[in-house]
């Protein structure tokens, strides 16, 4: 009997304990290196926590955004995931879309990060988000390209409209000074613009157009000039060339130095790098700015961000998980770089002692926060980058890329069907 009833409770006990497991679920998104890099960390979570268990659902981009969509509206959301800073706009219109964190102020670090960091998260008073980090836009230069056609790194506007001739002059044809895809050059066109007329294309405060259509006509054509000058490389070609999206470091013009520039996200600094017969050979460029203008221009916001969903049984847990990939030390190590350099100064302190950051990464990120002390990064409208609100304006220029419309007819489109699109979003 006594054998019997041990046998007994032995049987029961792993029933007991997957009663009584506690499971949250995560999700993101990435290459190989952020799940490898992410899961590590859940791991230490995990051991510092006996009898909580982190489901990791991961994944790459395409997809994401789909599923998460469906996953809300079912109100099946995981307790803590992965998010594009422009989403909020799309899934939290008045604050309520996902879990309001000051609820949970208590088991967040919040004085690591900087009141800018933290707006970046913040719908109608309520705490919605928490960034990983900050990634802004770059001008990147292959110093031995510029060099081989006899030309200095372009500082200003001028130089750069004028390094489109010049580099053909010198290399012959098939040389550009500047790579990008369609969106890259549609936001170095509205810097030029909104360090002119000081307006964005869109108001960040209001859903509507701030350009006039004066300033929409010059958006289009200093993206044309900068075609028509042979500064970046056309859309055709690129579509060409194994499509039109396609990274710059996988393009074997970029690889031999015949694309000698590229304008990008500074936490894509290290992949536009790896395909270069040396990394030395990349250099950072000042960003140009009209005389007396008072904005840069500049886009940037959050990398990408942590949200716990409102749905989630478990909101304190999912917190704290938060905290500790954003925040703890031994996490920062594990982590590293794969979220960009951390928002949280004691993550990124961390890293700078463990030493190894890459100084290109770390000059481009200098030159970002100085943008933002200044007051010269404004923070941009989330709709902005919001998916259907993207593909109208990237249908506006792909047809002045293909010559399929006017200058004019395209500022018109911009403004009055970009006013109509931003009501019904």
């Amino acid at each position: 009997m006594k054998r019997r009833l041990v046998l007994g409770l032995g049987a029961v006990a792993p029933f007991v304990h997957a009663q009584t497991e506690r499971v949250l679920r995560f999700a993101w998104w990435g290459g190989s290196s952020r799940h490898q890099a992410t899961l590590a960390a859940l791991r230490l979570f995990e051991r510092r926590h006996p009898g909580l268990r982190v489901k990791a659902e991961y994944m790459g981009f395409n997809g994401y955004l789909e599923r998460l969509t469906t996953q809300i509206a079912g109100r099946s959301e995981p307790d803590l995931m992965q998010i594009n800073w422009a989403w909020l706009a799309m899934f939290s219109k008045r604050g309520n879309g996902f879990a309001d964190l000051h609820a949970q102020a208590r088991r967040l670090q919040l004085d690591q990060f900087s009141p800018a960091d933290l707006a970046y998260g913040e719908v109608a008073g309520k705490l919605n988000a928490l960034p990983t980090s900050f990634s802004a836009r770059v001008m990147l230069w292959n110093r031995l390209s510029f060099q081989r056609a006899g030309l200095a790194l372009p500082t200003n506007w001028d130089e750069l409209f004028a390094s489109g001739r010049a580099f053909r002059k010198a290399l012959g044809e098939g040389h550009y000074p500047l790579d990008g895809e369609l969106y890259d050059m549609m936001l170095l066109s509205q810097s030029w613009v909104q360090q002119r007329h000081g307006t964005p294309f869109v108001d960040p405060d209001a859903r509507r157009i701030a350009m006039s259509e004066a300033a929409a006509l010059d958006w289009v054509r200093c993206y044309r000039r900068l075609v028509d000058e042979q500064v970046c490389t056309p859309l055709p070609l690129r579509a060409s060339l194994g499509g039109a999206e396609k990274p710059t470091e996988q393009q074997p013009d970029w690889v031999a130095g015949r694309w000698a520039g590229n304008y990008t996200w500074d936490s894509l600094i290290g992949l536009r790098a790896s395909t270069l017969p040396s990394a030395d050979q990349l250099a950072l460029g000042e960003f140009p700015t009209l005389p007396g203008a008072q904005d840069s221009g500049l886009f940037g916001r959050p990398t990408v961000m942590y949200a716990v969903g409102r749905s989630s049984a478990q909101a304190e847990w999912a917190t704290r998980l938060m905290n500790f990939l954003l925040c703890d030390p031994e996490a920062a190590k594990l982590l590293g770089r794969t979220r960009g350099l951390p928002s949280a100064r004691s993550a990124l302190e961390v890293l700078r002692a463990q030493g190894g950051l890459p100084p290109l990464e770390l000059a481009a990120h200098e030159q970002i926060r100085a943008q933002r002390e200044a007051g010269r990064l404004r923070h941009p409208a989330p709709l902005f980058e919001h998916a259907r609100f993207l593909k109208f304006m990237r249908e506006v220029f792909e047809t002045v890329a293909y010559a399929k419309t006017t200058d004019q007819d395209a500022a018109r489109r911009l403004v009055r069907e970009g006013n109509a699109l931003l009501h019904r979003l």
